[in-house]
């Protein structure tokens, strides 16, 4: 597949601070990226790199072929949808509308009006004065009818409710169902747009912990439930990423090592569960704070389709 989007090498400090330590990584073109993590982890940072906002300490990113930095044929391409994002003061919602569609050279008005109805939005009301869900979803609006080639939505869904949030998920996929391009959609509502990724990209500490295709990720995570002992001979076999053990017995999520984990399991008498994206997600990040070196997918899953 050809990479949109390119981190080699890529550190960024803040004045003593490091946000992202030596990433490197792509952004598959055409695929919807969730780009998961913790609070602070560095999501926002990379974002930020992607589209221009700032210049790596160390390192290279490319975008759609060049560095984004002052690149005007690069940002023309791209749409960045921050989380609270700002306008002017006295712009109103139709004011934002129109200014993007000057923007953006793809901008689809009718899909604009559509998601303005879907979404209940007052055209003429001044964001300033718009709820926090409200003004989440005037950043929807123009992320998803922009149409940009390479869209960046950080933390879009805050303040909607979950019959909104739907309402997002639902016009996402379908407008990308029939206009494909890439997408990187950074949240902490893992569950609920699961089943939207492709591929997925997990930081924690500004490490890179978590680089596959979503596919290869759901089959990738058990829970096991037996006696402690075989518990644990299970888990060193694989990546034990939590346990808690009662009286002999013991439950653990553990990420496969090998396509035959399941029996693996099984033989040795455990009780065995499918675990979620979630799960594995929390389990990863619980464990990275437990450990100096968390095996990415690179290492972990080598040989894995993707």
């Amino acid at each position: 597949m050809t990479a949109a989007a390119t981190l080699e090498g890529v550190t960024m400090r803040f004045r003593g601070h490091t946000a992202l330590t030596d990433v490197t990584t792509s952004v598959e073109a055409d695929t919807i990226t969730g780009l998961l993590g913790r609070n602070g982890a560095g999501k926002t940072t990379l974002m930020q790199l992607l589209t221009g906002h700032r210049v790596p300490t160390a390192g290279r990113v490319q975008v759609l072929g060049a560095a984004p930095y002052e690149n005007d044929a690069v940002l023309s391409r791209l749409c960045f949808i921050k989380e609270g994002q700002r306008y002017p003061d006295h712009f109103r919602v139709c004011d934002a509308v129109s200014a993007a569609a000057r923007l953006y050279p793809q901008w689809d008005q009718p899909l604009a009006d559509q998601l303005l109805a879907d979404f209940d939005l007052p055209r003429k009301r001044p964001i300033k004065k718009l709820s926090r869900g409200m003004n989440s979803a005037v950043g929807i609006v123009l992320g998803l009818a922009s149409r940009a080639p390479v869209t960046l939505l950080d933390e879009p869904y805050l303040g909607l409710d979950a019959v909104a949030r739907q309402l997002f998920y639902d016009r996402l996929l379908a407008d990308y169902a029939e206009h494909p391009r890439t997408i990187v959609l950074s949240t902490h509502l893992i569950e609920e747009i699961s089943d939207l990724l492709e591929h997925v990209l997990l930081i924690d500490r500004g490490r890179i912990l978590l680089d596959a295709d979503a596919e290869t990720l759901r089959g990738s995570a058990v829970t096991v439930t037996g006696p402690a002992r075989q518990v644990a001979t299970f888990g060193s076999a694989h990546d034990l990423l939590t346990t808690e053990s009662l009286a002999g017995q013991s439950r653990a999520l553990v990420r496969v090592r090998t396509a035959t984990g399941h029996q693996e399991a099984i033989a040795l008498g455990l009780s065995v569960e499918s675990s979620s994206l979630q799960q594995l997600v929390v389990g990863m990040s619980l464990s990275a704070g437990r450990n100096t070196h968390v095996p990415t997918d690179r290492n972990v899953l080598q040989g894995a389709p993707r």
